[in-house]
């Protein structure tokens, strides 16, 4: 993506040779096309290589100015209490030993140990909000206040514990009011959810909501509270997209609203040659591609040593029980999505390259197993899954 990376690469290779430490570089390509499919891609790396060396951590760089430019960068796009915890210090494998530390103290450190280090030249480019916020807000706060950005690292951290206190207080209270129906409805005792502050009642409502896919805002979030408060019994509400409140009597029922789509058409890859087809998934069509060759492949594709597959593959919906191996263990999907935060209603989307046996290979769009990696001078088989609109 940058002009010039290539000897950035040459300088970590140089430097851990003169330290006798351990290299593995790789390459994107062809290279992504924007700052999220680097990172998807980046993450992708980290955990394959992770797996290889059997390593159950890996250590990012991300610094207290990182965490301060993050928090700001949030709360001018009107974030709420959650996204003050800014950066995590820690989630899944991925850890961060240098967030409590400033920029400065990390450049200061490293000019008295003798380490050199190299400038990244996108970073002073003042096109993009975090660049402006890095370069020019964050300045004028220390001048203003020295220690802002501590401040504000310090801020994200109690933001942090406030919403772990929050979580583990809504889950109590959501076991008291709130029930599952046969028909996979949820109800809510009223009466007892209005005992609550209303910040407590629309925590509960959005968890509600976002269990079927939806996240209100704060309008329909607040037509909820109104609704809950002074709607009348039989009344029925859509405060958000795709999901239903209805009041009966005492009791509060949601429940989702489902689109008419056309059903699933699931594309097998029966043996490890050249082939394509249309998949339906949750509604979504998507393009289906597979060679042994990387030839024509873009940013959408897997790769997996065909000796260590067991064919026929399948590109379906997720299924409940499905699991997917990291370096650090495997995980079901379903804890997964609830973690990356995607709604239900867009998880039956999202495509799904497994073995026949049920071994999930690749999550489309997020991440992949560590399994069948192909070694860099191996066979490989590549896999590539589009949007049939764009591709």
């Amino acid at each position: 993506m940058r002009f010039g990376s290539e000897g950035d690469a040459a300088w970590v290779r140089g430097l851990c040779t003169a330290w006798q430490v351990p290299v593995v570089l790789g390459v994107a390509d062809p290279p992504p096309r924007s700052e999220t499919e680097a990172r998807e891609a980046r993450y992708a790396f980290l955990e394959s290589v992770a797996s290889r060396l059997r390593a159950n951590r890996v250590a990012m760089a991300h610094h207290a100015d990182d965490q301060a430019e993050t928090v700001i960068f949030r709360l001018i796009r009107g974030t709420g209490p959650g996204g003050l915890a800014g950066i995590p210090h820690r989630r899944g494998p991925f850890v961060r030993p240098l967030l409590p530390f400033p920029r400065a103290d990390i450049v200061a450190y490293a000019a008295v140990a003798g380490i050199a280090h190299r400038e990244d030249p996108t970073n002073l480019l003042t096109t993009t909000p975090r660049n402006r916020i890095r370069h020019a807000v964050l300045p004028a706060l220390e001048s203003a206040r020295p220690g802002a950005a501590a401040a504000i690292a310090r801020l994200a951290d109690e933001a942090r514990a406030a919403e772990m206190a929050w979580r583990a207080s809504i889950d109590r209270l959501w076991n008291q009011v709130v029930t599952v129906r046969d028909d996979g409805s949820l109800e809510l005792a009223r009466e007892q959810l209005l005992a609550y502050h209303p910040h407590v009642r629309a925590r509960v409502l959005r968890r509600a909501f976002h269990r079927f896919g939806s996240t209100p805002g704060r309008s329909g979030t607040h037509a909820a509270l109104e609704f809950i408060t002074s709607g009348a019994s039989g009344g029925v509400i859509e405060p958000t997209g795709g999901v239903q409140l209805q009041r009966d009597f005492d009791r509060l029922v949601i429940r989702p609203v489902w689109p008419a789509q056309q059903p699933d058409r699931v594309v097998r890859i029966r043996e490890p040659e050249t082939g394509q087809a249309l998949a339906v998934i949750g509604g979504r069509s998507v393009d289906v591609s597979w060679s042994r060759t990387a030839r024509d492949m873009a940013a959408d594709t897997a790769s997996f040593d065909p000796t260590a597959l067991r064919f026929p593959l399948e590109l379906r919906a997720w299924m409940p029980g499905d699991r997917i191996r990291f370096a650090y263990g495997s995980k079901k999907l379903k804890k997964l999505f609830a973690e990356r935060r995607l709604p239900r209603a867009q998880r039956a989307r999202v495509p799904v390259l497994a073995e026949s046996r049920g071994r999930v290979l690749w999550i489309v769009g997020m991440t992949r197993a560590v399994v069948a990696i192909p070694d860099a001078d191996g066979p490989a088989f590549h896999v590539r899954v589009a949007d049939a609109e764009r591709s």
